[in-house]
């Protein structure tokens, strides 16, 4: 029963989004072929790949497999909450909404370093994007995260209870105690490749194909998802944002035999943008639209749909100094940028209160501002 509860709140989001889509009346295409195949072609994917969802697959559905690919990159985004579908701007787009990659007016480098929980995990992401052509954009990022340097213990006599008193080889009597015999490594790669389009005037349409690599120990997984997004102004400086995470749903796969499969994540967003002389002011709010029936693990949910939430503010002055803060489903953030010619600096925290506080820093480069500045 919920299996068929999740495939009928599946296909009613997806009847959303198309409705939100298509704003105006669909008219005639009087385009080449050629033309009218590239302007429809992700839209056409996205309700394919939604219709053909099914929740009773024969693979596994494991709650929280793709929780990794879930944090979120980028300082400025994460300071704010993680509310940044709808913003989507420089190359970290190709994470939070590959539409976004539209935006970007000249090529663009970003990394960012991240030490989670008081330092347990490591969490890295290296993205570079650029506009391609006059109505298009192309990205590629690597997110890495993992714990690195995990103990594991053997007893000094196997054969052994622990504690045991027994002889050595030197004839010592000794207690059977626990000893580190390796270490080993848990370690997600995922990269991405990506894709932004221009769509009926001010829209635009983007797509992401992503490479999975896990390894714990001696073991191993591989897997590849896709990703549609849309953004697309609603009037005035408001703007509205949707990225569908794992469209096709992800499988990963394991050397044991064991496949997991990633459910889509319909992330919805608004960002609305207020504009002075000297401040920029930029409210958002996002919301994660799971299917994996997740219930009191989420904010809020229905059946097997669970909703988690976030909000995030920006405030710039002059387009040089940034503070920012949010909530992170429900976690406070605070977040500060620098904006110079060429290169910005972010940094954000997220509080936690059972794991630890956590830090990111962000650094990017702009690539030919100065000279196109100067023309």
């Amino acid at each position: 029963m919920m299996e068929k509860n999740n495939k009928e709140a599946l296909h009613h989001l997806t009847g959303i989004i198309l409705k939100l889509v298509r704003l105006n009346t669909l008219e005639k295409l009087r385009r080449p072929f050629k033309k009218t195949l590239q302007m429809r072609i992700i839209p056409i994917l996205c309700i394919i790949s939604l219709l053909s969802i099914s929740p009773a697959s024969a693979q596994k559905t494991a709650k929280y497999a793709g929780e990794f690919i879930s944090v979120g990159t980028g300082s400025r985004a994460l300071g704010m909450g993680g509310a940044f579908v709808a913003v989507a701007e420089g190359s970290i787009a190709s994470y939070w909404n590959p539409a976004g990659l539209i935006q970007l007016e000249y090529p663009e480098i970003q990394l960012m370093y991240a030490e989670r929980f008081k330092g347990v995990v490591k969490y890295n992401y290296a993205t570079a994007a650029m506009p391609f052509q006059d109505d298009a954009a192309l990205g590629i990022g690597i997110m890495r995260t993992g714990v690195d340097d995990i103990p594991i213990t053997t007893l000094l006599n196997p054969e052994l209870r622990l504690d045991d008193i027994f002889k050595d080889e030197n004839g010592n009597s000794v207690r059977n105690i626990a000893v580190v015999d390796h270490y080993v490594n848990d370690v997600e790669y995922v990269a991405y490749f990506s894709y932004a389009r221009k769509w009926r005037g001010s829209r635009s349409l983007g797509a992401n194909a992503k490479f999975i690599r896990k390894s714990v120990g001696d073991n191993s997984a591989w897997g590849i998802g896709f990703d549609i997004g849309l953004v697309t102004p609603l009037r005035d400086n408001l703007q509205l944002g949707i990225n569908i995470q794992d469209v096709t749903t992800t499988l990963i796969a394991w050397d044991t035999g064991t496949k997991e499969l990633i459910t889509p994540n319909i992330k919805w967003g608004l960002a609305y943008r207020f504009l002075s002389n000297s401040l920029d002011i930029l409210p958002a709010i996002d919301v994660d639209t799971r299917f994996e029936g997740r219930e009191f693990a989420s904010q809020a949910h229905f059946g097997g749909v669970s909703l988690d939430f976030h909000y995030g503010l920006e405030v710039g002055y002059r387009g040089v100094v940034f503070l920012r803060a949010g909530s992170d489903i429900g976690k406070l953030t605070a977040g500060a940028g620098i904006q110079l010619p060429t290169l910005r600096f972010d940094a954000a925290f997220l509080n936690h209160q059972d794991l630890g506080d956590t830090y990111r820093i962000s650094a990017a480069i702009t690539l030919n501002r100065k000279e196109n500045q100067g023309k």
